[in-house]
């Protein structure tokens, strides 16, 4: 049988994990692609760092054209993450024939659509499953087993290094700088957290399982987000005295014929699914309109986790299967086709609101008035006597609403803020029931 031949770009440490799934499971591999498939180059700028898989010297290589411009190679796995280089390595990989395997996530939320319509002139295909949850195989249940439906929501928690942090901060009572710290120690979180917990790197993946489930290009930065570094210790004990737990959830969902995405904390109701989600797993809970609520659940990152979804969809390639699905998929294709986008004001959701306030009669009373103008509706209250006493006189005050448009809510706290008996900026998520 004539072997397919695979030439990797970037060895680090999702790289090295796809090495050993290829090079240590040769005949695993032959057996579920239906003849072998050989790791003939890997290419990497720093090539003297030290993996966890060995090598064989005449593999490696810093030459990226090299390998992109070999005849006999026909996948190229692109894994060096970023846009640039990543974007000119891909094109090039496509103009000289390859199939290409991406985990670029930023890539692919960034130039999908180009990237698939010249894979698509050239005959080529792309595969990405490795770039949404990791080892999750969302990409596949949303392009091939769920094909049948059309798809009313998705809810998901797509970045593992905020939900380790959360659940730390919940179950262990640490602060959020501790639970950083923890999470950089541990290798969950980079130095430089800021892409995880302000919710950005959640919106990339967003934007690419929106592409797939409603036909949508939409642009990542311009999905409406909130990081976890407001979530204190406070809003997960009133969540919790409420009957919830907080948690980093990306949405996308039809409301009236228009699709509304959203990444931020969100109060989701103890007992369901998601709420179960803890560490640094991945969840993602789709509603279709025949199959109903389905829920895949697993590790969303790490070497081993992501390197069986990049060597699945080599698999896939040698089979033949992943041409056909890549040549329907929407993205890249005529955006008319997709859902239209809702505007973010007129997004409805129940909201969680939390104040310090000044301990004296009428607060609540002011603070229900503004609320009222703007026909929200407060569903409960929480003032705990301080215990001990405060010393300023200022005391937390919980709300929690009925159903209400996201642009009176803004409009109501920004007056509630100007308030005299209000201090500091109201803290304000929404809530998933």
């Amino acid at each position: 049988m004539t072997p397919a031949r695979v030439a990797l770009i970037g060895f680090g440490t999702v790289g090295s994990g796809v090495a050993r799934l290829l090079l240590e499971h040769r005949d695993r591999i032959c057996r579920s692609a239906g003849r072998p498939v050989e790791l003939v180059r890997i290419v990497d700028k720093d090539l003297t760092r030290p993996r966890n898989v060995r090598v064989p010297a005449e593999l490696l290589s810093d030459d990226v054209g090299a390998a992109i411009e070999d005849p006999t190679v026909q996948i190229v796995i692109e894994l060096i993450g970023g846009i640039e280089p990543a974007r000119t390595i891909v094109l090039k990989a496509l103009q000289a024939g390859k199939d290409v395997v991406t985990a670029n996530k930023a890539l692919l939320a960034e130039h999908g659509p180009e990237l698939f319509r010249e894979a698509r002139r050239l005959g080529r295909s792309i595969s990405f499953e490795a770039s949404v949850a990791g080892g999750v195989p969302i990409i596949a249940a949303l392009s091939e087993s769920l094909v049948a439906n059309e798809i009313r929501s998705i809810h998901a928690i797509l970045n593992g290094t905020s939900n380790y942090i959360l659940t730390r901060m919940e179950q262990r009572g640490v602060g959020y700088q501790e639970a950083l710290a923890e999470a950089q120690k541990l290798g969950y979180a980079e130095a430089d957290p800021t892409l995880d917990v302000s919710g950005a790197d959640a919106a990339q993946k967003l934007c690419i399982l929106a592409a797939l489930a409603f036909g949508v290009q939409a642009d990542w930065k311009c999905i409406p987000r909130q990081g976890i570094d407001v979530v204190e210790l406070a809003d997960l004990r009133y969540a919790g005295e409420l009957g919830y737990t907080i948690k980093l959830i990306a949405s996308a969902e039809v409301v009236d014929g228009k699709l509304d995405l959203r990444v931020c904390p969100t109060l989701v109701r103890h007992r369901t699914p998601l709420a179960e989600v803890w560490g640094a797993f991945n969840a993602v809970e789709v509603v279709g309109d025949a199959v109903g609520r389905v829920f895949f659940h697993g590790q969303g990152a790490g070497q081993m986790p992501t390197a069986s979804a990049v060597v699945a969809d080599v698999i896939d390639l040698v089979l033949g299967r992943a041409p056909i699905t890549f040549r329907m998929l929407p993205i890249g294709c005529d955006p008319a086709r997709g859902v239209p986008l809702a505007d973010p004001k007129e997004a409805r959701s129940r909201f969680y609101l939390r104040l310090r306030v000044v301990d004296r009669p009428g607060v609540l009373a002011e603070i229900a008035g503004i609320l009222g103008r703007l026909q929200i509706s407060i569903a409960s209250v929480i003032q705990h006597e301080p215990d001990p006493p405060v010393e300023d006189g200022v005391v937390p005050l919980v709300i929690m609403t009925h159903a209400a448009p996201e642009g009176p809510m803004q409009q109501a706290i920004e007056a509630i803020e100007k308030l005299a008996v209000v201090r500091d900026k109201v803290v304000r998520f929404r809530v998933q029931d």
